[in-house]
């Protein structure tokens, strides 16, 4: 079992910067597959980003390549995405996800066990 708690979502102008942290319980956080999904408000779970076990593989949706940036610590249990050039369509409720599937990234919801319960994202312009 995984429990995932996102933190570092708030409200930032178009063009900034933010940080968001996804701490993970469980002590076999470092073989999971991890990965980044956001929803606005009357859209679908969109993916966002993904990262393998060791951080040796990340993939992107080709909306946020070269602004995001997803990465782990291990020692930590946590996993990071790092947003940068935010826009005003990058506004949604940000959630990690979990796969135990550690060596291959998934774009799907459905391949993920485990999930956060979110953290706000508010880009003005």
């Amino acid at each position: 079992q995984v429990q995932l708690v996102e933190s570092g979502g708030g409200l930032v102008q178009a063009g900034g910067s933010l940080r968001l942290s996804c701490a993970a319980s469980g002590r076999t956080f470092s073989s999971y597959g991890m990965g980044w999904f956001r929803q606005a408000p009357g859209k679908e779970r969109e993916f966002v980003a993904a990262i393998i076990w060791n951080g040796g593989t990340t993939y992107y949706v080709a909306s946020v390549k070269g602004r995001f940036t997803i990465s782990r610590d291990n020692a930590k249990n946590t996993v990071y995405l790092q947003m940068s050039s935010l826009k005003p369509e990058d506004t949604a409720v940000y959630s990690c996800a979990a796969t135990r599937s550690g060596s291959y990234y998934s774009t799907r919801t459905r391949d993920y066990e485990y999930w956060g319960q979110g953290t706000q994202v508010t880009v003005s312009s």
